[in-house]
């Protein structure tokens, strides 16, 4: 299984992937720093052109260049992407953030806690629906 995270935030990035090898997560943790980046990435082109197509993507919403509700609607609106689950781990906690994305048809919306202790425990509740429970499309 292959895991694209897309986090412009270095600090959150290198904890989600701690927090992943911690909790032997059975995927491959990809990062890009933004939306541009992303969209190349899942479209395979340069420099990502040998990477492979991922299973789940973790998005971010607030960054540079291309957001992530740009991202989302690209995704969407792509016939070869449009089935790839897309999961929102932003710091956002507002209501109608939360509407827009889902109403932008994304898999699932988490808001970053603050606390160390409840990061873990979130990225850990991720694997167990997401990487053992769920059945994904690319899989």
């Amino acid at each position: 299984m292959n895991i694209l995270l897309v986090e412009d935030n270095p600090a959150d990035a290198r904890l989600v992937a701690e927090v992943m090898k911690e909790g032997r997560f059975h995927a491959v943790l990809h990062h890009v720093e933004d939306g541009v980046e992303a969209m190349a990435f899942l479209r395979q082109e340069p420099p990502f052109e040998n990477k492979p197509r991922p299973d789940l993507l973790l998005l971010d919403l607030n960054m540079p260049r291309k957001d992530g509700w740009e991202v989302l609607e690209e995704i969407r609106a792509d016939d070869a992407l449009a089935t790839l689950p897309v999961i929102i781990l932003t710091t956002s906690d507002v209501h109608s953030d939360v509407r827009r994305a889902y109403s932008r048809h994304a898999n699932c919306f988490l808001t970053k806690p603050v606390e160390l202790d409840e990061f873990i425990k979130m990225i850990t509740l991720l694997k167990d629906f997401w990487l053992t429970a769920v059945r994904l499309p690319g899989a």
